[in-house]
């Protein structure tokens, strides 16, 4: 029975490890990017607009917003969306979903980074989006097609 148990322990721990790639499939990460500037109001000031309709939506083009410490783990996102509307200027809404697809980074603690996704609603939106936030990296910010900017 003990040796059972082991087996199952160390099938699970391969499998584990096994699920994170050696290499990255992140297409837009840039060391090069600045560090997102906050406005007065507490959010990230974003002045462009993204051209590639992925940016955000496909989990190897996630918005990155790279932290400095873990204590803006949680911010970054926040400070990001509160400075997003609808495309009319409608007040967006949006909540956590989960913590998804490993891949290898020097920032994670584990040799890892997860994607971070969030559903965002706004009044008339039919469907929810979903928006993929990666905290351990650095790109440039954009705004994601379909979105607006407060003003």
């Amino acid at each position: 029975m003990k040796i059972k148990s082991l087996l199952l322990v160390v099938f699970v721990a391969v499998l584990a490890v096994s699920c994170i790639s050696t290499k990255s499939t992140l297409k837009n990460v840039d060391d090069n990017a600045p560090e997102p500037v906050l406005t007065k109001n507490g959010w990230f000031l974003i002045t462009e607009y993204a051209k590639d309709k992925k940016y955000g939506y496909d989990k190897n083009y996630p918005i990155n917003i790279f932290y400095k410490s873990v204590a803006d783990e949680d911010i970054n996102p926040k400070r990001f969306l509160d400075a997003l509307t609808g495309p009319k200027g409608e007040v967006i809404t949006y909540k956590k979903l989960e913590s998804c697809c490993p891949f290898p980074s020097k920032r994670g603690d584990s040799g890892a980074g997860f994607l971070d996704i969030y559903e965002i609603n706004y009044p008339g939106l039919k469907k929810p989006l979903k928006l993929y936030f990666n905290i351990y990296e650095k790109g440039y910010l954009f705004v994601p097609k379909g979105f607006g900017l407060k003003k």
